[in-house]
């Protein structure tokens, strides 16, 4: 009996001390466990900020936080506690274990336990979905989970393009409104927090129209599935992207940590993995790349950009490394891109297509004479296979999607309107936050505090915090606007004036000596492999670590609360700082250079475009029709000038900017130019040219546009508003259209003009039905019953509504042919005669 007993209590011993490991793989474990130590072990002082061994936790949240720790960007290693990681962890473990989704180790490790999705800046929305959504999708199977979560989303968010700052998932949800990286961010978010496998997928730009867009794929039952963002449908893979994603070149998501699954590799870094996924979406081909020196050797670590025309620019899409061999590969879409390899300041290109080349051999060299080339860029032809929906499903999906309309728009009905005072605006722009704008404002109802909101995007208003606007209202002595560019905000202000004596102060406020203490005292960790979030002024102090960007961020944050008026420049990037005034010279920008430690007034010359306008093209514009890029150490930077609709009168063009000249700095550029046809393909002209010290550069503006085809000619908002009827809640030209092509007009009612220009649509009725094109014929309140007089006579796929009325302005009849992707193909303003056979010529050219 004895023998038995002391049996029993060996066997409970034995199982009471079963380690239950999150990491079950010892070779990843340990892996895993060295990478944290290299980090700790270096430089900065990370170690100060790794609480985990003070905290009384689990193996498996020892290991969660470990791999967390491990594999995040350096942004989050300073500027979140270990508290609320451990907050997260937990609540992802719990609900792994009440869901019972049977997800695997690797997929749970990469896809559900982080809580970073893009550069969004985090919050608690783990464990606040959960608790929302759990109740919703419990006991479902996890498909038919996918498809619920996205509707919960689609209650909480719907699309409205805004900045490239990604907002949190609670901030979108208090706004209700986020473009399609903060949709795609939010749902993700969502779906982890229940359980759900979960990654973003991003196609960094459109092959065949400018643009870009992320959405999402969900894992169930051992599978991937993707989905619109806050877009839900009644099954998985649809969206109403399936035909352009079907025509996409690139398709990749960045998974965090060292990620050993089927996918291809196209970058493995420090702390993430880049996967290509564009097998799941097009048809796709493999091209071989060899890089080489002039000499004919390989170059062991160059850098290849494999560049996507869009918005007039060679977009640097994605990179790769090449091995000792000189070696690389990349799968894509079978369409046209131009590879860039670039190492120590050498570089070559070349154009490559992918479905017809099989090797393409770049020679990098130091010597690029002026000199320019033209090529055709060719987008990958469609071809999306499209799921199964029956009547039933799509009924079903459509009356739920209106009632997730209107819990969204009831929320939103409670947000401030703008009463067209420079307050009302504010708070109008603050949707979900207006108890912050509102208050802030209350308490300080004077100029300065609207200075101060003035100086912060408009998106700033929907997140930004009581304690960054105070750390700014407060400090007199300090430059009023926080932001630098596109970081998500903190407050800094107060932190350093608590940190620095008043001596190191006054020692700082010389420019010199600041940028000096910040080469000597902040260690550049400059991983061009790292995923990179950009840090918070406190935590580069804190840390004395930074990214080069982060560092360019907290020099500037550094010195605008010493008094010096710096910046990182809008078009360049670079960092400077304004010298005093002078009456001669005004306000003078100089750059700082942190490796030599000194300031620096860049040498400049001026650049003239040659174009001779055409009644096709009258004033190309910057983004649409051509961009300049600077080659800096062999790869180019775009020169980021303000964004605008030219032919609304904003934005950079040829004729208000470059016609008569502007200055650049001293160095090498290539000027892009094109004009995108309406079946995606590109006529396009690379022209390298040199800007030396007080010289004018005059290059030629070259713009090709087939008299036999259709171009894009200029941008209109399919998402503008009107209204079917009056008193009516206003809808989208795209909801009625549809995604795809059409034709909008706008006409005064009874003028001879418009009435001419219906009756040639009524003419041509017949052809126009068959044509398939959809019409929307807008105009003023009083003239809808005017226009529904032909109701009878006019080509069954058109409809009426009523505009707003600055799109009323100017000459009209206004009438254009374009596409949901916001480009114009046709436009005609004015009494034209021939209408309809105008509008069928065009049509036949897309």
């Amino acid at each position: 009996m004895r023998k038995f007993v002391l049996t029993i209590l060996s066997l409970s011993l034995v199982v009471s001390c079963e380690v239950n490991h999150l990491v079950n793989d010892a070779g990843y474990r340990q892996q895993m466990e060295n990478d944290l130590l290299a980090r700790l072990d270096g430089d900065g002082n990370l170690k100060d900020f790794y609480k985990a061994e003070d905290l009384i936790i689990t193996t498996e949240e020892r290991e969660a936080l470990r791999f967390l720790y491990a594999y995040m960007p350096l942004a989050d290693f300073t500027d979140y506690t270990t508290e609320y990681y451990l907050s997260n962890v937990r609540s992802s473990l719990d609900t792994r274990d009440e869901m019972g989704w049977n997800v695997p180790e690797r997929e749970f490790r990469h896809f559900v336990l982080p809580i970073r999705v893009n550069n969004e800046n985090l919050d608690s929305s783990r464990v606040v979905f959960a608790r929302e959504i759990k109740p919703r999708v419990k006991g479902m199977a996890m498909k038919d989970a996918i498809l619920e979560v996205n509707h919960w989303c689609h209650e909480k968010l719907t699309y409205k393009p805004s900045d490239a700052r990604t907002l949190s998932p609670l901030a979108s949800a208090r706004s209700s409104l986020g473009r399609c990286g903060e949709e795609s961010t939010f749902t993700v978010a969502a779906l982890r927090s229940v359980g759900i496998p979960a990654r973003q997928v991003y196609t960094p730009r459109w092959a065949h129209s400018d643009d870009n867009h992320a959405w999402v794929e969900a894992w169930a039952d051992g599978e991937w599935y993707f989905m619109g963002a806050c877009e839900p449908e009644p099954v998985l893979n649809l969206g109403w992207f399936n035909d352009p994603a079907s025509r996409g070149l690139l398709m990749h998501t960045r998974v965090f940590g060292r990620y050993d699954g089927p996918e291809e590799k196209v970058m493995e870094g420090a702390n993430y993995t880049e996967i290509n996924l564009i097998d799941n979406y097009a048809k796709t081909a493999r091209v071989d790349f060899l890089v080489v020196n002039e000499d004919g050797t390989p170059v062991d670590s160059a850098l290849v950009d494999f560049d996507i025309y869009n918005y007039a620019e060679f977009y640097p899409a994605l990179s790769k490394y090449t091995g000792k061999d000189g070696k690389t590969f990349l799968t894509a879409g079978m369409g046209d891109m131009l590879a860039w390899a670039s190492k120590d300041g050498m570089y070559g290109l070349s154009k490559v297509s992918f479905g017809q080349d099989s090797l393409v051999t770049i020679v990098m060299t130091s010597n690029h004479p002026d000199e320019s080339e033209s090529m055709m860029i060719v987008p990958p032809v469609g071809g999306a296979g499209i799921p199964e929906v029956t009547e039933e499903q799509r009924a079903a999906n459509s009356v739920r999607f209106a009632s997730e309309d209107q819990i969204r728009k009831a929320y939103m009905a409670t947000f401030a309107k703008d009463d067209g005072t420079q307050k009302g605006g504010f708070l109008a722009k603050s949707a979900g936050n207006q108890g912050v704008i509102g208050g802030f404002l209350a308490a300080h109802p004077d100029q300065r505090a609207l200075d101060l909101l003035g100086s912060l995007s408009d998106k700033d208003m929907i997140d930004v915090t009581i304690e960054i606007l105070e750390d700014s209202y407060q400090d007199k002595e300090a430059i009023l606007c926080p932001r630098v560019a596109n970081e998500f905000l903190t407050p800094y202000k107060g932190f350093f004036k608590s940190v620095l004596s008043a001596e190191e102060q006054e020692t700082l406020s010389n420019p010199v000596n600041l940028i000096k203490w910040v080469k000597d005292n902040i260690t550049l960790v400059n991983d061009t492999k790292a995923w990179r979030i950009t840090m918070s002024p406190v935590g580069v102090f804190k840390s004395r670590l930074a990214d080069p960007k982060s560092r360019e961020i907290f020099f500037v944050s550094l010195a605008r609360t010493l008094g010096i008026d710096a910046r990182k420049d809008p078009v360049t990037g670079k960092v400077q700082y304004a010298s005093p005034a002078s009456p001669e010279t005004g306000k003078d920008w100089i750059d700082v250079d942190f490796e030599s430690a000194k300031e620096a007034l860049t040498p400049k010359g001026t650049v003239v475009l040659k174009y001779v306008p055409t009644p096709k093209l009258a004033n190309p514009g910057y983004y649409s029709n051509f961009t300049i890029s600077k080659i800096q150490d062999g790869r180019t930077r775009l020169l980021a000038f303000d964004e605008g609709q030219v032919d609304m009168g904003g934005g950079v063009s040829w004729e208000n900017v470059f016609k008569k000249g502007t200055e650049l700095d001293t160095g090498d550029y290539i000027l892009v130019s094109g004009n995108r046809l309406s079946d995606g393909s590109v006529p396009v002209t690379i022209n390298k040219f040199t800007i030396k010290e007080g010289e004018t550069a005059a290059v030629d503006l070259a713009i090709g546009i087939p008299d036999d085809k259709l171009s894009v000619i200029g941008e209109f908002d399919s998402e503008t508003k009107y209204w079917k009827t009056a008193g009516s809640e206003p809808v989208s030209i795209l909801s009625t259209t549809g995604r795809g092509v059409y034709v909008v007009g706008f006409l005064t009612p009874r003028h001879e003009p418009s009435v001419h220009a219906v009756n040639d649509i009524v003419a041509a009725k017949e052809d126009l039905e068959k044509c398939g094109l959809p019409i929307l014929l807008l105009t003023s309140e009083d003239g809808l019953d005017w226009i529904k007089e032909y109701s009878a006579k006019l080509p069954s796929n058109v409809s009426y509504g009523i505009a707003p009325k600055e799109m009323l302005e100017g000459a009209l009849p206004r009438v254009m042919i374009a596409d949901t992707f916001n480009r114009v193909f046709f436009k005609t303003e004015g009494y034209t005669i021939g209408l309809g056979d105008q509008l069928l010529g065009a049509a036949a050219k897309l």
